[in-house]
């Protein structure tokens, strides 16, 4: 049984690809996660293979009763909202994802599986995507796997994704995923998966703050940067998406984080008063599109990303 396996990525396309040979589902805002139900006990591993299993023990007491079945399971941690939608914001709220916190535990979060990768001595990563998934859904076929449980199947949806994805769209929802049925489980950005969005959602690094004089406490809004090569660079501000108790918390800690030397930490032509932070906190943003001059177009706040498991911070080509 692997110890970690390096989790299958989607890539990002601006239209969903044509065929049938693509199986198409909801794309989860939340945490990706592995679920190992070993012989010695359950471990739940991040992306970056941090162990979380005392994070999310709703979702740990579910994979515990899936047992004595030994297998690894791929999905995705969400907290849902009042009209049922996946919320980052509240995941995030929920972990505490930021600073001391980071302890904190998610007992609301869901596990929506997607994938088996491993069962009952089988590695089963050579295995056709289309295999994988009815042995997926045989195994969480009981209650386990049920609309009520911790860990829950990530149904898949049959319909035109050109129809599937406005439908989702006009929900509220993140995007669609598809998935290539005839291939097997390959690790990173191969094309097998893809993942077309409503709108855009990347991580940036904040480097700084403008202030506000409408809210002490708080901020008119947050400088972003991603990297270019080893560097990192401007690409514009966010001022929209936070509530008043999330900003005042993160003013507090920004200005721990406070900038010492004298150069600011990007290259920043604009005529405003900045408060310039190290490029250490990482934050969630969603956008509509990117202008001409490389900075994000309606750029909206969605919760700050774990320090010690977080996104790839964005990459500017």
């Amino acid at each position: 049984m692997p110890d970690r396996v390096e989790p299958a990525l989607a890539e990002l396309k601006a239209h969903p690809p044509k065929g049938d040979q693509w199986s198409w589902e909801l794309k989860w805002d939340g945490y990706r996660l592995a679920v190992h139900i070993e012989p010695q006990g359950v471990r739940i591993l991040t992306r970056r293979g941090h162990d979380w299993t005392h994070r999310f023990p709703d979702i740990a007491e579910a994979a515990r009763a899936l047992g004595p079945a030994t297998m690894i399971i791929d999905g995705e941690a969400v907290v849902l909202d009042d009209e049922g939608r996946p919320d980052f914001g509240l995941l995030q709220q929920s972990l505490g994802a930021s600073g001391k916190s980071a302890g904190n535990r998610a007992s609301d979060a869901i596990l929506y599986a997607f994938d088996l990768i491993y069962l009952d001595g089988h590695d089963l990563r050579g295995v056709e995507y289309r295999s994988r998934r009815h042995l997926l859904e045989d195994t969480l076929s009981g209650s386990t796997g049920d609309v009520n449980g911790a860990i829950r199947l990530s149904e898949t949806i049959n319909a035109d994704p050109v129809v599937l994805l406005e439908n989702v769209c006009r929900l509220g929802l993140e995007g669609i995923v598809g998935k290539n049925l005839d291939q097997p489980y390959r690790s990173g950005r191969t094309g097998d998966w893809v993942k077309v969005k409503c709108v855009q959602s990347e991580a940036f690094l904040i480097v700084g703050y403008e202030p506000s004089t409408a809210s002490p406490g708080g901020f008119g809004s947050l400088v972003l940067a991603a990297y270019r090569g080893h560097d990192i660079v401007h690409v514009g501000s966010v001022g929209t998406g936070f509530k008043q108790a999330e900003m005042d918390r993160l003013r507090k800690t920004l200005d721990q984080l406070r900038w010492k030397r004298k150069q600011p930490p990007v290259s920043f032509a604009e005529k405003a008063d900045i408060v310039w932070v190290e490029p250490t906190l990482i934050a969630e943003i969603e956008f509509r599109a990117w202008t001409g001059d490389g900075k994000l177009r309606h750029a909206s706040y969605k919760g700050l990303r774990e320090r010690q498991d977080n996104a790839d911070v964005y990459r500017l080509d």
